[in-house]
């Protein structure tokens, strides 16, 4: 397999980049179920990994429309990472749908 033509700046395994892409791959053909499985082994493997943890938050919001959850994941990715600005952009994105009392 070639290397990824991007920085792998997290460090990820050749195993965590094929399990993310597969991941996303399910995601964008609407095997969500599927692609929620993956992640959800991946995250119990490393609680901490930021990749894996953003792409919890885009698919909770975006195709579970679950909003606190994907709030919940991109807050654990902005604890790890305080100037992720793609968790804290989608953070504020579906904050927009909740509201709290």
């Amino acid at each position: 397999m070639s290397a990824p033509r991007w920085k792998n700046l997290y460090k990820l395994t050749e195993q965590q980049i094929t399990s993310l892409g597969d991941a996303e791959d399910k995601m964008e053909r609407m095997q969500i179920t599927e692609a929620e499985e993956i992640l959800e082994k991946m995250i119990q493997k490393d609680k901490n990994c930021i990749p894996v943890l953003n792409t919890l938050g885009h698919l909770n919001g975006r195709y579970l429309s679950d909003f606190e959850k994907a709030i919940g994941y991109y807050e654990m990715v902005l604890k790890l990472e305080p100037d992720n600005s793609w968790a804290r952009d989608e953070r504020r994105r579906y904050r927009r749908y909740v509201t709290y009392d």
